[in-house]
């Protein structure tokens, strides 16, 4: 008889079997075994305690031999339970680890091509999704602002994020009161083509001769200059080398610019340097004031000016617009102090303010490495109060203000908003468009530096790809057939502003044939470490206003790497633009030099089919390429096997002669085909005549 289920037994029935024999905890009488009076036992359980403590018994009995039952499958389930908990821990972490690998670190104004990199796609895929869905056109070198770089890492899903160590530290200064901010003078860029009289005019105005100090009479720096006008009022004026620099610390966002004063010579036209710098005018949103300069030479034609400007949309006041103008001769002074009052009214118009009471906050105007001094920047104050002793942070480099002083060299205690002065106690040398902060702790200002320093040296890395020694001269020979040519290269110059300005414009220069790509550009003198730099990236050294020591020299010589050295910025762009349309493939272009027509054909032996033919038109050359045309579709294009007029082998026969003509391995002329006699010849490009990226 098989035993009941133990869910079934009834108090006082099976006992585990080690629980047989003993006694009963309560009245310590031996239990009963199952055979003997059990169902007695159950009844009596349900009439006093010791039932009740049987039952408990029995209840405890039962959960005890379940457990042991469940044992072995509880143990073997246990590791699926926790090999099920670790599934799902890995999962999670590779949920984090994807999520982390779609998530990209960018600091703001990295180029295309560094995204590019980053998002491990090609650049022609950012610059066709930028023109198909964004609707702005982008170059391989172009910077590019956080809320682009967010929107193209979205499309190629990515998500970006922006570095901590580049954030704007400003960003945790608390906003200024309406109490606080007071009046501040006007920062104006004056703008131009060249030689339009730009710096005659900041001359006349500083009443100081600062042409004479410039190679060539072009501007070649960056300055900011101070001067207080008739009636005490202040007025900063900001002088730039070329359009390039400042679009360049607008895009690095310098704003430090109110108003743009844009000359134009009235015995000169719109150039398009004129036209360009409306067009940043524009982009920047600032308003902008005309100076008609020359109005004293006798061809000058202040009318022609500003009809030619009306068809680019800068309309002047005389013909109904909201532009200034001002009709001046920067030699002579001529109307210059109604151009100061203009710029006066306009700062009116504009409510400019500032809080004087806070922590310095300003732009890097222009840098350069002095001898005596070390690294000194101009720097114009935009907020607050800089002061000798301040703590700073500025670009990669932090410091302390040891000394601050004026655009005449003369040492001041502070500066306030819109003042530029020279500061210095830098580490390093900043780049122009760089921000510098004043901050009360000179220890975090030393770690976000360096912070900054690793970031820029991993960037750079990524950019460098070693490659061969390259020349300027030679560069067409190592570019292989149907790639694309880059041309690498890296600035040193005596400053930031003209470094800054030098690769904005040779950058301006690529277009989807050749492209030129900034290795590096720093201030100061070329070192041995910039040819070894040059060496593993295969780039060219571009020296402006600077010299290479002997060891870099000596380097030089011994890696093979080509140096550059200029003065005048037009002429370094004047060289590589000459380099790069050597790369540029030549077009081909086809000229037809004669047409025959077959009158007859002829079979002879070891030759084939001769055609005798009538020139109708122009020369058949022997060495030239010819098309057999028949009904108007050609059927075959060759080489001339031979030309004959009559017995004699000659090289070409003209319009109105009849010849015998065998095509190279070619039979099938029939009468009334025409034989057409071309070459091709190449044509040298430019870059204007190549397409843009």
């Amino acid at each position: 008889m098989p035993p009941r289920p133990i869910a079934s037994a009834q108090p006082g029935g099976y006992p585990p079997a080690r629980e047989q024999g003993r006694s009963d905890r309560t009245t310590g009488a031996p239990s009963t075994p199952p055979s003997m009076g059990g169902r007695d036992g159950g009844r009596r359980g349900k009439k006093g305690k010791r039932g009740q403590v049987d039952q408990e018994a029995v209840q405890s009995n039962i959960s005890k031999t379940m457990s042991a039952m469940r044992g072995p499958a509880g143990r073997k389930g246990a590791p699926r339970r926790d090999e099920s908990g670790r599934e799902e821990a890995e999962a999670n972490r590779a949920a984090a680890a994807e999520r982390e690998k779609k998530t990209v670190r960018v600091n703001e104004f990295i180029t295309v091509s560094e995204l590019a990199q980053i998002l491990k796609i090609t650049p022609t895929e950012i610059v066709a999704f930028a023109f198909k869905n964004l609707g702005f056109m982008v170059t391989i070198n172009q910077r590019l602002d956080f809320d682009q770089i967010d929107l193209i890492a979205g499309e190629f899903g990515f998500q970006a994020v922006r570095e901590d160590e580049y954030q704007a530290e400003s960003e945790a200064q608390p906003e200024d009161t309406a109490e606080e901010l007071q009046p501040r003078p006007p920062v104006v860029t004056i703008m131009g083509h060249v030689d339009h009289g730009k710096t005659s005019l900041l001359d006349y105005i500083r009443k100081a001769n600062v042409v004479a100090g410039e190679a060539g009479g072009i501007t070649q720096h960056i300055g900011a200059y101070h001067v207080t006008v008739s009636g005490g009022r202040d007025i900063t004026f900001l002088d730039t080398p070329g359009h390039e620099a400042f679009t360049a610390m607008r895009a690095r966002g310098a704003q430090v610019t109110d108003i743009v004063v844009l000359v134009v010579a009235a015995d000169d036209a719109v150039m398009p340097q004129t036209i360009e710098a409306i067009s940043h005018a524009k982009n920047a949103n600032v308003p902008m004031i005309v100076a008609i300069n020359k109005i004293d030479l006798p061809q000058a034609n202040a009318m022609k000016v500003a009809q030619e400007l009306l068809q680019h949309g800068v309309v002047l006041e005389q013909f109904g617009g909201n532009v200034l103008s001002t009709e001046i001769s920067a030699k002579k002074g001529t109307n210059v102090d109604a151009l100061l009052d203009q710029i006066l009214l306009q700062a009116e118009i504009l409510d400019l303010t500032a809080n004087p009471d806070r922590r310095a906050q300003g732009a890097v105007v222009e840098a350069q490495l002095d001898p005596g001094k070390g690294p000194v920047a101009t720097i114009l104050v935009e907020n607050g109060t800089l002061r000798v002793g301040d703590d700073f942070i500025c670009g990669m480099y932090s410091g302390r203000v040891r000394a601050l002083l004026d655009e005449r060299g003369k040492q001041v205690k502070e500066a306030g908003p819109a003042i530029p002065v020279q500061v210095l106690g830098f580490e390093g040398v900043p780049m122009a468009g760089d921000q510098l902060l004043v901050v009360e702790d000179a220890t975090d200002a030393r770690e976000t530096a360096q912070r900054r320093q690793r970031l820029d040296r991993e960037a750079k890395s990524r950019r460098i790809t070693r490659g061969q020694v390259v020349t300027l001269e030679d560069f067409m020979a190592q570019a292989g057939t149907g790639e694309k040519r880059n041309l690498r290269i890296l600035i040193k110059a005596d400053q930031g502003g003209p470094a800054e300005a030098l690769a904005d414009a040779l950058q301006q220069l690529s277009n989807n044939e050749v492209q030129v790509e900034i290795v590096h550009r720093g201030v100061g003198a070329i070192t041995e470490s910039d040819i070894l730099l040059a060496r593993a990236s295969g780039a060219i050294i571009v020296g402006f206003h600077v010299r290479p020591d002997n060891n870099a020299r000596s380097a030089a010589e011994r890696e093979g790497v080509d140096i550059k050295l200029y003065r005048i910025i037009y002429e370094a762009v004047a060289d590589v633009r000459a380099a790069l349309e050597g790369l540029l493939r030549p077009e081909e272009k086809e000229v037809i030099l004669g047409e025959a027509e077959v009158r007859e054909t002829f079979k002879v032996p070891k030759i084939g089919v001769v055609a005798g033919c009538s020139v109708r038109s122009g020369v058949i050359n022997r060495q030239a390429r010819v098309r057999v045309i028949r009904d108007g579709v050609e059927v075959y294009d060759g080489t001339i096997g031979s030309l004959r007029r009559f017995k004699d082998d000659v090289k070409e026969v003209r319009e109105g002669f009849e010849c015998g003509i065998g095509v190279e391995n070619f039979n099938d002329i029939k009468i009334g085909d025409v034989i057409e006699c071309y070459r091709t010849e190449e044509v040298a490009r430019t870059l204007a005549a190549a397409p843009s990226a």
